[in-house]
C-alpha cells in the first residue's frame, strides 16, 4: 500500500525539462534557421546580460538550496518535504530555483547570441508551470495544509 505523502508525483526532474528546452532550441538555430539576438557588433552587450543573469541565476539557485538543507529538505520535486521552507528568498518568491533555473537557462541562449532557445524559454516555463509547480502546490497543500495556504496568500509563485 502506498503512503498517503509519498511526494508530489513529479517525474521528469525539472533541469531536465529545461536542458530539453535548450537543446531543441539549439538543434533549430544549427539545422533549420539561425536566428542571432543581435548582430555581431552588439554581442559584447549580449554577453554582458548574459554575465549578470548569470550571477544571479547562480546566486538563487545557492541560496535556495542552502535554505532547503537548512531545514532538512530535499530540493528533488519527487521527493516527500519534511518541512515547509519559508525563509530567505522563499519570503519573496515561492520558486526561486525554478527561476534561477529559467535565468541560466537564459544566460546560455544569451552567451551563444541564439534566438531559438530563448523563444522556447516560454513553452519550458510553460511546462514547468503546469507540470511540475500545479503537482508540488497540490501536494503541499494537502501536506501541510492551511500553513501552506497562509503562505501562498503571502508570497507570489514567481516575484
Amino acid at each position: 500500500m502506498a503512503r498517503e505523502h509519498e511526494g508530489p508525483g513529479v517525474r521528469l526532474p525539472p533541469p531536465v525539462i529545461y536542458l530539453s528546452g535548450l537543446v531543441a532550441g539549439f538543434a533549430l538555430d544549427r539545422w533549420w534557421v539561425s536566428l542571432p539576438i543581435v548582430d555581431a557588433s552588439r554581442e559584447t552587450w549580449i554577453h554582458l546580460h548574459a554575465f549578470a543573469f548569470g550571477l544571479v541565476a547562480v546566486w538563487l539557485l545557492a541560496s535556495s538550496l542552502r535554505s532547503f538543507r537548512r531545514r532538512s529538505n530535499d530540493p528533488r520535486p519527487w521527493r516527500e518535504d519534511t518541512a515547509l521552507v519559508e525563509d530567505s528568498l522563499y519570503r519573496h518568491t515561492r520558486n526561486p530555483m525554478y527561476l534561477g533555473m529559467a535565468l541560466a537557462y537564459a544566460t546560455v541562449a544569451l552567451m551563444f547570441n541564439a534566438l531559438w532557445p530563448l523563444l522556447l524559454l516560454v513553452p519550458v516555463l510553460v511546462v514547468i508551470r503546469y507540470y511540475v509547480i500545479a503537482r508540488e502546490e497540490r501536494y503541499l497543500a494537502q501536506h501541510f495544509g492551511q500553513p501552506y495556504l497562509d503562505y501562498c496568500t503571502r508570497v507570489r509563485r514567481w516575484f
